[in-house]
């Protein structure tokens, strides 16, 4: 399985360019979301140990992807109050 992501420079921009980095931040968490529900999946599914450990990884690659958007999500105050919850099961695996 290939996953592939548009890199997105996020500076200060004018208005429309800040909506539109808005936009790609958010468009990103939701790609990263599936990708970490795919990675789980893909583990869940596995037996060999070489698979086992190649899911390990992509799923700690993504985790930490997700963890960098969810923090430039934070500066651009994107997130509504209930992802930044501290009791998601999210928080406890990229806390």
């Amino acid at each position: 399985m290939k996953i592939c992501f548009r890199q997105t420079i996020y500076n200060h921009q004018t208005m429309d360019e800040r909506e539109q980095q808005m936009n790609s931040i958010l468009s990103d968490l939701d790609k990263t979301r599936r990708a970490l529900e795919d990675a789980y999946a893909g583990f869940d599914n596995v037996t060999d140990p070489d698979l086992i450990d190649c899911y390990i990884y992509e799923v700690n690659s993504v985790l930490k992807r997700y963890k960098f958007l969810l923090e430039q999500a934070a500066k651009m105050n994107l997130l509504p109050g209930e992802e930044l919850d501290p009791e998601s099961p999210i928080n406890a695996l990229i806390g």
